[in-house]
């Protein structure tokens, strides 16, 4: 259905992790410190505490350009007793209970999915590369649902939510082995077999099979957890028609990032999805100016505001609103849904950088 494209960024995107959310990833983040000589790295699990046999792993691979890497460096943690984690010497650990970074008008993303799905199944028609031709008055209350929470403005679904949280701060020298571009991803796993894998936010949960079956978009999602970046090309056809979903939402089809207008109409959306199914975070560890996701991505398509981007994903990005507005309208404005920053200060700059609990006894549950 339409409504699973509304979860939050990659929470209990599947079966497996909603059995036990302590494998599931909800978010990852990286970024550069100031003087870019720390790669810094926040992984949230959904779940309130560590699984012991269990193993949470980010994995750092570099290379000399976007989409190519030479070199990876795994940081490995395990809590089964112990806080260790293991593969570089030169950096800094805390594990426990924090505040989620995250923010997102779930309510609000849902309805207004709700709407475009009634839409659809009401006979939109979709031009040759399956964009929905919605019109400007279905564009209007879709994307005015999209910033209101039960007919207010839109609050975070996520607030006081307190993940158990892994946080690092690695000498950058000890892991850009291949050149200065890395690309970042995630993954828990147990006894050899990966559970859950994220890079950038949402991809995961919102772009397979959202159209389809509950039991047809689990089965992917399963599927799609089990592979690696390099083994993700399957994903790829399937992304493509999610791309072109999600092209329609501001009212016009073919401005997306990165849309191949010289392709024909079956390939419009091929580049991007080739993206997101590598789903890896890319930062440039020359600078310590982190403002942008898809920084690095957009300063490849040719934007020169962001070639001197670290990229990645830093705790303050608005990440929900940037993501979807470079897939509906191809810059970093134009979907939003309500929802800019969390309740909490978070720091870019201080470790362990992400805050403590919010509520007095250090938890609520959903």
């Amino acid at each position: 259905m339409l409504t699973a494209l509304a979860q939050a960024s990659d929470h209990l995107d599947s079966p497996k992790v909603i059995a036990d959310p302590r494998m599931d990833i909800g978010d990852i983040y990286a970024w550069m410190s100031p003087d870019a000589r720390q790669l810094n790295l926040v992984m949230a699990i959904v779940g309130h505490s560590f699984l012991k046999d269990a193993d949470y792993v980010f994995h750092i691979d570099s290379g000399k350009r976007v989409g190519a890497t030479t070199a990876t460096v795994d940081i490995s943690c395990r809590f089964d007793g112990t806080m260790r984690c293991k593969s570089v010497d030169k950096m800094q650990l805390f594990a426990g209970l924090r505040d989620d970074p995250f923010f997102n008008n779930v309510k609000g993303s849902r309805d207004a999915f709700n709407y475009a799905a009634a839409a659809i199944k009401g006979g939109v028609q979709r031009d040759d590369a399956g964009c929905p031709l919605f019109s400007a008055e279905q564009t209007t209350e879709f994307l005015k649902r999209w910033r209101s929470t039960d007919g207010g403005p839109g609050t975070n679904f996520l607030k006081d939510w307190t993940p158990a949280t892994i946080v690092i701060s690695v000498d950058v020298a000890s892991v850009a082995k291949g050149g200065p571009l890395l690309a970042v991803w995630a993954e828990t796993s147990i006894k050899g077999t990966r559970i859950d894998r994220m890079g950038r936010p949402l991809t995961g949960n919102a772009l397979l099979a959202p159209l389809e079956a509950d039991e047809v978009s689990d089965q992917m999602k399963i599927a799609y957890n089990e592979a690696t970046p390099s083994t993700s090309a399957q994903f790829v056809p399937e992304i493509e028609k999610s791309l072109a979903l999600y092209d329609g939402y501001d009212g016009k089809c073919g401005n997306q990032l990165m849309i191949d207008a010289k392709a024909p109409p079956e390939h419009r959306y091929r580049r991007m999805a080739e993206l997101l199914a590598d789903d890896r975070l890319w930062v440039n560890s020359t600078s310590g100016s982190c403002t942008q996701l898809f920084g690095l991505e957009m300063a490849a398509a040719g934007d020169v505001r962001y070639r001197d981007d670290c990229g990645g994903r830093a705790l303050d990005y608005d990440a929900v609103n940037v993501y979807r507005s470079l897939l509906a309208a191809g810059r970093n404005t134009g979907i939003d849904d309500g929802v800019h920053r969390d309740e909490v200060q978070h720091s870019n700059t201080v470790f362990p950088f992400v805050a403590p609990p919010a509520t007095p006894e250090g938890y609520r549950g959903k």
